[in-house]
């Protein structure tokens, strides 16, 4: 833990990364040592989870200390390889206080399935805990990327588009990207948005 027990923020900032791994680690949303968490302190620090970690069994050992540039203040600390993706989205939005990073099964199967660039996700109530959706009313795309191992290279293509996403995105193959103001919003968000892509693979596979 790049923080110590006498920095109150760095402790918090560690509770809420371990306790939002549980929960997804509880739902299935990030298997072996899948997904990747973070969360951004008031001073601009980002705390991480280190990569290779189990997200269910977190410890303050799990979650290390990087500058916006995704550089791990302990040279020995390593973090995850898609860190860029998390200092991409806080570099993006100042309002930005804490991104999720999943690997569902509805999420990696839909992500192969689908052919067009964006998955549509129109009428359900849950769209109103995304920021700004008032009613059901509504219809959202989900963008779809390419995965990439040369993450530089994926946020390049991720960039152009960030200003219009209003659930998060999705790397096929791979899992979905959720980002809110704090924790516990990042975390409903991405609780909706699995909601969301539970319930459209199971009408495409009834329809099926």
């Amino acid at each position: 833990m790049s923080g110590t027990i006498a920095d109150p923020a760095w402790v918090e900032a560690c509770q809420q990364i371990m306790q939002a791994g549980r929960r997804m680690d509880a739902r299935g949303w990030v298997p072996a040592t899948a997904g990747n968490l973070s969360c951004r302190l008031a001073d601009g620090r980002i705390a991480i989870t280190r990569s290779g970690g189990h997200k269910g069994f977190l410890s303050e050992n799990g979650v290390i200390e990087i500058d916006p540039q995704g550089t791990p203040l302990n040279p020995s600390d390593r973090a995850s390889a898609e860190t860029l993706l998390h200092t991409q989205l806080y570099a993006h939005d100042a309002s930005i206080g804490a991104v999720l990073h999943g690997h569902s099964v509805a999420a990696t199967v839909l992500s192969m399935d689908e052919v067009s660039d964006a998955i549509t996700l129109a009428d359900y109530e849950i769209l109103k805990v995304f920021e700004g959706q008032k009613t059901h009313e509504t219809s959202l795309e989900l963008p779809l990327f390419h995965n990439d191992q040369d993450i530089a290279r994926l946020a390049t293509v991720v960039a152009p588009v960030l200003a219009d996403m209003k659930l998060g995105y999705l790397i096929r193959g791979h899992g979905v990207y959720v980002w809110g103001p704090d924790m516990p919003t990042a975390l409903a968000r991405l609780e909706g948005l699995e909601f969301l892509l539970a319930c459209h693979l199971a009408r495409q596979q009834k329809a099926h």
